[in-house]
């Protein structure tokens, strides 16, 4: 017994260290870049963008986000700006139209989700003006705000031959809680040393929910959006690039958007995150794989994908209970010996020590080197570094739930409601 236990806990390590070791080179890729002067990209052609918002019940926030829009440094007669106002029961198509958007009105009680209405969305536009309209599509959320440089520098690198864009996801509201800190830290993580990384070394990046350009060719090739899975970003993600699509990555077009600030949000978001993620895997995965053995160009982008849907945190969910079981079979029953009693426990406490330790330094890195980009007090920085790895240890019995629970789209409320003004005036000394 005791055998099986060490080889057991032994297999889990060594599978999570061979996996994930690449992440590490992340890192120090990402560190090291912070030293180069990033490259400045002349643009050949400004192209004409439409700009496609989602948004439901959101008449709090979509017009600080239409201002950010109108107040592009990127000639106004290039973009255009699209809404869906979808299930609204409240004045945001007003609002969007009085800000000078295009609307539509969507209703539909049994279709619901992000995914529905930019295909909806793009079904008008291709009847209003055909999609070979605009060289591509950004997508936002009602929530965001674009700093006033974010089309021109998105345009720069799209510019350069990407199809497929994404961008700085930075938070409006990081200091508000420790909630809101984890999201946001990871996030900024998510950019610099993820994201980052994949586009230095020529390799595809992934969409993290909103902030993203599409060109003409995928919405016609797909005929307009497809994807519908409660983690649509991702399932796009994916599905491009397993046909051999690169998704690259802006680091000088910022984003700011709006976290949850309570533990029910965040546990609805995130279920339906997670629930998404298993929905991806389930349907992708085998094309992953296959993508990943076949030695081409793509193969270790698909692996990162496969390691990032992966659903690896069961198995160190897992772990804890098998270690857990035998530790209180040790402690109900004498018989088991105590050699069980201190492998179990140190098992336990260790994976903990280890995860959190990781955690931890990840967030400390991410918060030195984005420290004057993080919109907050100081003392904020620093304690939401320590919360940093609990708010990620919720995952845990969030990733239990989602396996069992039937999991549906939820919108979530945005009331955090500033101009970019009001951001920059925040502490972030």
């Amino acid at each position: 017994m005791l055998s099986f236990i060490e080889h057991f806990n032994v297999l889990i390590f060594l599978f999570f260290s061979v996996a994930y070791s690449y992440r590490i080179v992340y890192v120090l890729i990402g560190l090291y870049s912070k030293k180069k002067k990033r490259d400045a990209l002349k643009p050949v052609k400004l192209h004409k963008y439409a700009v496609l918002i989602a948004a439901r019940n959101e008449q709090a926030v979509i017009g600080e986000l239409i201002k950010s829009l109108k107040n592009q440094k990127y000639p106004e007669e290039l973009l255009d700006i699209f809404v869906v106002a979808d299930n609204c029961t409240d004045q945001t198509a007003q609002r969007a139209r009085d800000m000078g958007a295009i609307v539509y009105e969507r209703f539909h009680r049994d279709l619901v989700g992000k995914g529905y209405a930019l295909h909806f969305l793009f079904g008008k536009i291709a009847k209003q003006c055909g999609l070979k309209h605009y060289a591509g599509y950004f997508v936002f959320d009602a929530d965001n705000l674009l700093e006033e440089n974010y089309i021109a520098e998105m345009n720069r690198v799209f510019d350069k031959g990407y199809r497929v864009l994404t961008s700085y996801r930075n938070s409006k509201n990081y200091g508000h809680n420790w909630i809101s800190a984890g999201y946001a830290l990871w996030f900024l993580h998510e950019a610099e040393y993820l994201n980052n990384p994949r586009m230095i070394l020529g390799k595809s990046c992934a969409i993290s929910g909103t902030g993203f350009l599409v060109h003409q060719d995928i919405i016609l090739r797909n005929g307009g959006w497809k994807h519908y899975l409660l983690t649509e970003d991702i399932e796009f993600s994916v599905s491009e690039v397993i046909k051999g699509e690169t998704i690259g990555y802006c680091g000088s077009a910022v984003l700011y958007d709006e976290q949850p600030g309570t533990f029910k949000q965040a546990w609805n978001q995130r279920m339906r995150w997670a629930k998404g993620f298993y929905q991806v895997f389930h349907r992708y995965g085998k094309n992953l794989l296959q993508c990943s053995l076949q030695g081409k160009k793509q193969s270790f982008s698909c692996y990162d994908l496969m390691m990032t849907i992966m659903p690896a945190l069961l198995l160190s969910i897992t772990s804890f209970v098998v270690n857990g079981l035998f530790f209180l079979m040790g402690l109900i029953n004498p018989n088991f010996g105590d050699q069980i009693l201190q492998v179990t426990f140190i098992a336990i406490l260790s994976s903990f020590g280890i995860y959190y330790t990781i955690l931890f330094t990840l967030g400390t890195i991410t918060t030195i080197t984005e420290w004057h980009r993080i919109h907050c007090f100081a003392w904020q920085k620093i304690i939401y570094l320590f919360t940093f790895p609990l708010f990620m240890f919720t995952y845990v019995p969030i990733a239990l739930a989602a396996l069992f629970k039937k999991v549906e789209w939820k919108p979530i409320q945005h009331t955090c409601v500033k101009s970019l003004q009001d951001i920059r005036e925040q502490q972030s000394a």
